[in-house]
């Protein structure tokens, strides 16, 4: 199928309910491996037709060493606190909301151990912050004494 007989000359899509804003983005950072990171966002991918009116917001996950906490940074303008719902489940952060027209859906995986029971959320100016202590990491193995 091309195309020209999935949109009429309006630009509109002949077999679809989901109508526009269409957009598709990504991110590129340097892992602490030293290997590019790319994070994709939005609610269309290269060639394809949007699957959802919902957005994936841009998110972006920050490791402070000094302070021993897991920062996950959220953009989602248009929405009010009350709209959003998080939840942390297992290695995976769940984050929803809801206003009028605007809706996102995004699911972060958690590569780091975290206390769950730590975490904090704020909600200022389209950007949701959630703050995760780390877990103090045990190292593995065991530790012979050399006689």
């Amino acid at each position: 199928m091309d195309l020209d007989s999935i949109f009429e000359e309006s630009g509109k899509c002949q077999d679809c309910a989901i109508s526009g804003p269409f957009y598709y983005g990504y991110s590129m950072t340097v892992g602490q491996d030293g290997k590019p990171v790319i994070k994709e966002y939005g609610n269309v991918k290269p060639g394809l037709l949007p699957s959802s009116e919902s957005r994936e917001p841009l998110i972006d996950a920050i490791v402070d060493e000094k302070e021993k906490v897991l920062k996950l940074i959220a953009e989602m303008p248009g929405v009010e606190k009350k709209d959003i719902n998080v939840v942390v489940e297992g290695k995976t952060v769940h984050i929803d909301a809801e206003h009028g027209e605007k809706k996102y859906h995004g699911n972060v995986p958690i590569r780091r151990e975290v206390d769950e029971d730590s975490v904090k959320a704020t909600y200022t100016n389209g950007i949701l912050e959630l703050i995760f202590k780390l877990k103090e990491q045990k190292p593995k193995g065991k530790t012979v004494e050399v006689n």
